[in-house]
């Protein structure tokens, strides 16, 4: 974690500076039975790497209800209950094709490296209580960001619907951590007077209300819906990723998105304007500053991926891979051609 957020941070800079760049993502949507499926693709340019990237996701899509709530679901539809997502990745110097991979880690440690970045800039710097809104695979790596910035933290409190997936959660970092980890009950138990509170849902519906938002606490979200907008109203400072917004939407004539889902299963809500918020890379490059008291009431909110962000964590997996000898390697002329394209 630690290298992937140095990584983003140096390549947060480099777009500030107009050096590296990215493509706003694109979304491709067709009815799939009751399920919708998406073709979701997005590219960026890491030069201090020399690479770029394409990031792809073939994805099943369904709306189950959690409790109160709907849930944006990804359904493992592939031969033997797999998920579908690729990263392509390509020299700058050649253009040809260096590496094919997964991008399910690789996914998961970019959102909780750019998590993590957002809260060294508007968290304080003594924290000491930190609740974890979710108990899943990202939950995870916004915790291993989280104690990559912010080490001093004593305390871990863990809340999600799901109360066994909270103690399996406690218990599995609990042995690789030294702070203490507590399983809450609700909601209210988890962020009453914690420092820090980090959403990592996969909740279409907020999670987290300006009722629980205390003078100092610092809210970070993975995506758009999580933090109330009369949360966000409350904030003193707003931080986005990048300030994207919403994808390039493109979908069928006969695709009805489930009305339970508001719109807000794949499209983001126009209820608040984050297009005024300070950006993460405005935060690295220092053009803005970040917290400026203990007492503020902060939020980053991370609105939308970007293929820079795959680039550099798949550009600098691919230099340990070839360290460390591992991965299987194909002939280039598989993928290149003699003809022009």
């Amino acid at each position: 974690m630690d290298r992937c957020i140095t990584a983003l941070r140096e390549a947060y800079l480099d777009f500030a500076s107009g050096v590296a760049v990215t493509r706003h993502r694109s979304d491709t949507l067709i009815p799939s039975g009751e399920s919708i499926y998406g073709l979701k693709t997005m590219d960026g340019i890491a030069p201090s790497l020399g690479v770029g990237a394409v990031r792809i996701n073939s994805d099943i899509v369904t709306w189950p209800q959690v409790g109160d709530s709907y849930r944006r679901v990804k359904v493992p539809a592939a031969p033997g209950s797999r998920y579908t997502g690729l990263i392509l990745v390509f020299s700058t110097e050649t253009g040809e094709p260096l590496a094919i991979m997964p991008d399910g880690v690789i996914q998961r440690m970019r959102v909780g490296a750019t998590s993590a970045l957002g809260t060294d800039y508007l968290a304080k710097k003594d924290v000491r209580t930190a609740a974890i809104i979710g108990s899943g695979w990202q939950a995870g790596a916004q915790l291993m960001g989280l104690l990559a910035v912010r080490s001093e933290i004593h305390t871990i409190r863990v809340f999600s619907p799901n109360s066994a997936n909270v103690e399996t959660f406690c218990r599995g970092w609990g042995g690789q951590f030294s702070q203490e980890f507590c399983a809450c009950r609700s909601i209210v138990d988890a962020v009453q007077g914690a420092d820090v509170v980090l959403c990592a849902t996969s909740s279409i519906d907020p999670v987290f209300e300006s009722d629980y938002f205390e003078p100092g606490m610092h809210v970070g979200s993975i995506k758009p819906p999580e933090i109330s907008k009369d949360g966000l109203d409350l904030a003193d400072r707003v931080c986005v990723h990048l300030g994207h917004g919403k994808p390039a939407l493109v979908q069928a004539d006969n695709l009805v998105v489930p009305d339970h889902s508001g719109e807000r299963g794949w499209k983001i809500s126009d209820a608040y304007d984050f297009s005024s918020c300070t950006t993460l890379p405005e935060l690295v490059s220092g053009s803005t500053c970040g917290r400026a008291d203990n007492d503020e009431r902060t939020c980053f909110v991370n609105d939308l991926g970007l293929g820079l962000q795959f680039a550099v964590v798949a550009g600098m997996t691919l230099r340990l891979a070839e360290s460390a000898r591992v991965g299987q390697v194909l002939p280039t002329e598989l993928f290149t051609q003699v003809e022009h394209p």
